[in-house]
């Protein structure tokens, strides 16, 4: 409460003392000026409050123009005594005003060169060719959908990422999904069920469904077959993913207290108002790798045909291993698998966990696609991939090593209006973005934000199209390894498929490569259970 009158109190200071000065004027004329002054600081943050181009001024009338001062002096200051652009905290500024200009349609070219660190250890690029390529269509997008599909879909080649509605705000759902509809690409749902702004916005929905099954639950909690048809039915919704575990927090279950279930979020996740919303760590509608193939197809019948596939972020790597044999013995297969890396984004998790639980996104995408080759299945399941991917670049390289396509959440959340203020689990978010506080998220302007959120994914992929081109190719699925370069140690440059290779094809059921430990596991791993066949590690 006090926040909120602190967020007004330069404006309400500012009237009072307008009028303070017209009062005294007929005594004291030198007060004239300070009238004016106070006058013009009055009309300033009035205009502040109703105008829907800075979420920031909305919120905080006139406070706000001090970040902006401090935004056009702070490139001195950080320069000389605090941190250089390229500092990561988790995004740089320098990758947010990438993510910022193509929102508003501002070229997001630089001057006097890169300012990358281009011979320490870890820079990256892509090859390029002598005889470049112009690329005209830049909407690429990818069938999802195996064999047993009817109801295949065409995918972004770049599309949202999930998060909830009850993390984010109302308002930044609904930009979010109408900016996916204007632009031609999917939202995913998050594990919160679907919202009334969700279909509001009426753009491609890729529902995700979490160990509480919220939207297709039963009062206990377990998943209910009839309630998830009945969802499924909706048009709206495209693809079904079952998520096992996120990057941040993976292994990690969590809880809704409930105070904040309001009922528009009880409404989306079908709980009860007065009762704490839980999501345990596990699904209880499967304990096996076979069963979790008989839910996928169980999933698949019911939606009558639509994809069914599940992200995870890649953990015990045998346990991974075991759904690939329960894939083999049972003769079904997901339509697709999204790949989280455990440097993907939260509302909140336990530091120890976003630091040090799970596999980074390189390296899970690549055992992934690589143990689908070695089993014989990667032509029949699509891979997707999230984790910090907010450029051009950031496609290009997980599409060279293996990915169908990318997922992104931050990098629409910046879209949107995202400072990083990094407040999200709070409830105090200053632009409205995580907040479920309706005087916060009113400084969200849906139609501006919903505008900005179409322009960055067709800004993104238009860049992505530029370098597509540039490197000899035309269509950016042809990347390959051999076209990602990094620096491995100081003046040594490695070539991606010296470190992240494609496997042979069918290599794991001739047992005849163990280059990178991959046999080691297989042996290990079984279709029955998730535990080992020994007690090795």
């Amino acid at each position: 409460m006090i926040s909120r009158y602190l967020r007004y109190s330069v404006l309400g200071a500012a009237m009072i003392l307008t009028l303070v000065c017209l009062s005294g004027m007929a005594w004291w004329g030198w007060l004239f000026p300070l009238a004016i002054l106070f006058g013009l600081l009055s009309a300033l943050g009035v205009y502040d409050l109703i105008q829907t181009r800075h979420s920031i001024l909305r919120n905080y009338p006139i406070l706000g123009h001090l970040r902006f001062m401090f935004e056009e002096i702070r490139p001195e200051i950080r320069q000389y005594l605090i941190e250089s652009d390229a500092d990561e905290e988790p995004f740089s500024r320098d990758e947010r005003s990438l993510v910022y200009q193509r929102a508003k349609n501002i070229e997001a070219a630089r001057p006097f060169g890169t300012t990358q660190r281009i011979y320490d250890s870890g820079y990256q690029w892509l090859t390029h060719s002598i005889r470049p390529k112009h690329i005209t269509d830049t909407d690429f997008r990818v069938r999802v959908g195996g064999p047993d599909c009817l109801q295949p879909y065409d995918l972004s080649i770049y599309n949202i990422s999930a998060m909830s509605f009850g993390a984010l705000s109302a308002n930044a759902i609904l930009a979010l999904n109408t900016g996916a509809k204007a632009g031609g690409f999917a939202h995913d749902t998050g594990e919160g069920g679907i919202s009334r702004y969700h279909r509001q916005g009426g753009g491609d929905l890729i529902y995700e469904i979490g160990s509480g099954y919220f939207g297709c639950r039963n009062d206990d909690g377990s998943f209910s077959p009839e309630r998830f048809a009945t969802l499924a039915a909706d048009p709206q919704i495209k693809m079904i993913e079952i998520k096992l575990s996120q990057g941040a927090k993976p292994g990690h279950g969590g809880i809704l207290p409930a105070a904040k279930v309001s009922p528009e979020i009880a409404e989306a996740r079908g709980v009860p108002l007065g009762v704490d919303c839980i999501s345990p760590p596990s699904h209880s509608a499967f304990s096996t790798p076979l069963e979790m193939m008989q839910f996928i197809a169980q999933l698949r019948e019911l939606s009558k045909g639509k994809p069914v596939g599940f992200k995870l972020c890649i953990g015990h790597r045998r346990e991974f291993m075991c759904m690939v044999k329960a894939m083999i013995e049972t003769g079904i297969t997901p339509d697709f698998i999204v790949v989280d890396g455990k440097e993907g984004g939260t509302g909140a998790a336990p530091q120890e966990f976003a630091n040090h639980m799970g596999m980074p996104l390189i390296e899970g995408l690549t055992f992934a696609h690589n143990t689908l080759r070695g089993a014989g299945l990667r032509h029949r399941i699509r891979l997707g991939a999230s984790g910090k991917l907010i450029s051009a670049f950031d496609i290009a390289k997980v599409l060279a090593l293996g990915a169908d396509w990318a997922n992104s959440a931050r990098g629409f959340m910046f879209a949107v209006g995202c400072i990083q203020a990094q407040s999200c689990h709070t409830n105090r978010c200053p632009v409205g973005v995580a907040t479920q506080d309706k005087r916060r998220q009113r400084a969200l302007v849906v139609p501006d934000k919903a505008t900005r959120v179409t322009n960055f994914h067709r800004n993104t992929l238009k860049a992505l199209a530029e370098m597509t081109g540039a490197a000899g190719l035309d269509h950016p699925g042809k990347f390959m390894p051999q076209h990602f370069i990094m620096r491995e140690k100081d003046r040594n440059m490695v070539v991606g498929d010296e470190v992240y290779p494609y496997m042979p094809i069918g290599f794991l059921l001739r047992e005849d490569d163990d280059r990178f430990g991959y046999l080691q596991r297989w042996r290990r791993a079984r279709a029955q259970a998730f535990e080992p066949v020994d007690d090795g590690i």
